[in-house]
């Protein structure tokens, strides 16, 4: 890719990121949450793939580290059900206060699993280009 394309990456990358975790952390108030935002959030990594290519970043350490992300979103997710189950006595339920209706910090659990699902939905999506790239990669030698 050229100069141009490289540059402008490099700086779309973080708006774009930005942007994936407001849509995360602002789910359960707008449109949006950890499904919409884990796309975006891949989007980004893809788009530095895209432009710098496959060359530019280790696709082992990428794939390793984009399951350990994965992993560790379903963690989070199963982890938040089982502290309603162990502190309130049932599987997923809302132990935190609901807070001032239209603020951040208003619906209990909810930013929480939605933080879990964008950072599982974000890995799994990259996982998935990443397996696609390197079948590619393969059919072609």
């Amino acid at each position: 890719m050229s100069l141009i394309v490289k540059t402008v990456t490099t700086i779309m990358i973080g708006f774009i990121f930005i942007y994936g975790a407001y849509i995360i952390l602002h789910g359960h108030l707008t449109p949006g949450g950890g499904f919409a935002g884990g796309v975006i959030i891949a989007g980004a990594f893809i788009l530095k793939i895209l432009a710098f290519g496959s060359e530019a970043i280790d696709e082992k350490k990428s794939e390793m580290g984009s399951s350990i992300f994965e992993s560790v979103g379903a963690l989070l997710f199963i982890g938040v059900a089982i502290a309603g189950l162990v502190l309130a006595g049932t599987f997923f339920l809302n132990f935190l206060p609901k807070g001032i209706p239209l603020h951040l910090w208003s619906a209990g659990i909810i930013p929480f699993c939605n933080i879990a699902i964008g950072i599982k939905v974000g890995a799994g999506l990259f996982s998935i280009f990443l397996a696609l790239a390197a079948v590619k990669y393969v059919m072609t030698d």
